[in-house]
């Protein structure tokens, strides 16, 4: 059976890595319309803040894939399961997989709304390399910026923007920053580290328009008429499910491409996951359960056995904002239950904000403003039934550095990965089955390809690995230079310090 899989992001990415996995002989078509090698669209706040390169964000490559980039599909024929491409070619297939993915939303606005043609100069979105290419330039000449939206994507870029030295200043549709993702008084927390970073924050700030001058942005124009002058204006007002190819074919499309349990759209040979997928639930926006989806698929396709998909519960939120950390994952205390034991530091004076939610034994929430390494202990408990002490404040007080970061001590059983599910057992049996360097663990588990957050947890197992279990064989060579078009394997990653015991 040959599969065409429409959309080389991080989803469709992460199927045909896993149906050739699962079946190394399988026929997979991944056609992407970037001319890059699949990336970690996740960390392009990253990209923005001059904190990584574009050899970083590269994902593990998948070798039995075969990849088309730097081609559109133009359209698809069901009845005689063709799919054209932009250049004049077309692809036969026995199963399709939309994994279109998702496009920033913009203003219906002049000089916003891109329906029409490109933005004004000096407007744009975060959503590819080209994107953060483009705000990155942008930033070099500019003194003044503007971030409409308050969410995770708007503070993080405003956080990079004011790293690279510009006035920034965030509109917030709502009275704070991440105000979907915690809890009022936890954002208000936030929120003040965000101004001592030197950010300025206008809570319900609807735009009505912007002033051009000279053919680029000048200002961006308030519902009272306030006018807020800017050299860059950042639009992060969230995504819109890019639907237009299964709409033109007459898939059922609602706000996403409707899907069935099965991930089936109206037609049972076209499948449909990730950020363009509307299931029961309706679009998840999120990368965790596009990845399950991707999984739950790929092995139904080629293995021809269904296989239930699992829920992904308590998907956290790392914000990578420079100078600002905020990790929430599962409940928190507006959504805990009555019986759930909830305690709380409030340090507020140090800008720091620390809550567990421990249900019957097991930690089942967690929110940390201000406090990174309390936030990656407090992760690899949670979920683990039995773990949390009888008296939940001991989790935020502190442990034994032996007990709470060594990887001798830590249960082979500890997720430490949630993005992807890794386990330490994992990192243990990559290394077994002939890994010895970081990217060689990170291709084999996937560690580390997610948020990103814990890759100085990865690296302590594979600093701890190679001293107590030496690689048999030499480390590689590095990877040829990358070529033009390419982002490349990354680069060899220098070793961070994390929990392994010295």
């Amino acid at each position: 059976m040959r599969i065409v899989v429409v959309g080389a992001g991080m989803v469709g990415h992460r199927f045909a890595s896993e149906a050739v996995r699962l079946r190394p002989d399988a026929d997979v078509v991944l056609v992407g319309e970037e001319p890059y090698e699949p990336y970690n669209r996740v960390l392009l706040s990253e990209l923005v803040a001059g904190r990584t390169d574009l050899a970083a964000l590269t994902l593990p490559a998948t070798p039995g894939v075969e990849a088309l980039r730097g081609v559109r599909a133009a359209g698809l024929d069901r009845a005689a399961r063709r799919l054209a491409l932009d250049d004049g070619t077309t692809l036969a297939w026995d199963h399709l997989v939309l994994a279109t993915g998702a496009r920033a939303r913009t203003l219906p606005l002049p000089g916003l709304d891109t329906t029409d043609g490109p933005p004004v100069a000096g407007v744009h979105v975060l959503r590819s390399i080209d994107d953060a290419r483009a705000v990155v330039a942008g930033a070099l000449n500019a003194d003044r910026a503007c971030v409409v939206g308050a969410g995770a994507i708007g503070t993080e870029v405003a956080c990079g923007l004011r790293r690279r030295g510009l006035e920034v200043t965030v509109l917030a549709s709502r009275d704070g920053i991440l105000d979907r993702d915690l809890d009022e008084h936890v954002a208000q927390v936030a929120g003040r580290t965000l101004a001592d970073l030197g950010v300025r924050l206008v809570p319900r700030a609807g735009i009505r328009g912007i002033e051009v001058q000279d053919g680029h942005v000048a200002a961006a124009v308030l519902g009272d008429g306030t006018r807020v002058g800017t050299d860059l204006l950042v639009l992060a007002t969230g995504s819109v499910p890019r639907t237009e190819l299964a709409a033109q074919a007459g898939l059922t499309v609602r706000h996403g491409i409707v899907v069935d349990e099965d991930l089936r759209t109206s037609d049972p040979n076209v499948s449909a996951i990730g950020d363009c997928a509307e299931t029961a639930d309706g679009v998840s926006g999120l990368v965790a359960p596009g990845w399950a989806q991707a999984d739950a698929l790929a092995a139904h396709l080629v293995r021809s056995t269904p296989v239930p998909m699992l829920a992904v519960t308590g998907a956290a939120m790392r914000l990578k904002a420079v100078g600002l950390d905020v990790v929430t994952a599962g409940v928190r205390a507006s959504t805990a239950r009555p019986t759930d034991r909830v305690v709380a530091l409030d340090d507020g004076g140090a800008r720091r904000f620390v809550e567990v939610v421990v249900r019957q034994g097991t930690l089942v929430g967690m929110t940390c403003v201000g406090a990174p390494d309390l936030a990656a202990r407090l992760s690899v408990q949670l979920d683990r039934p039995g773990i949390a002490p009888p008296d939940p404040l001991q989790l935020l007080v502190g442990a034994p550095e032996e007990q709470a970061g060594s990887p001798t001590a830590m249960p082979s059983s500890t997720t430490v990965c949630r993005c992807n599910g890794v386990t330490k057992a994992d990192v243990v049996s990559s290394w077994d089955d002939g890994c010895c360097t970081l990217d060689e663990v990170v291709a084999a588990t996937r560690a580390t390809t997610g948020c990103g957050g814990c890759r100085s947890l990865v690296c302590g197992l594979v600093d701890w690995l190679q001293e107590v279990d030496p690689p048999a064989r030499p480390a590689p060579a590095p990877a040829p230079a990358p070529s033009p078009t390419a982002i490349s394997r990354p680069a060899p990653q220098e070793r961070e310090t994390g929990v392994a015991a010295r």
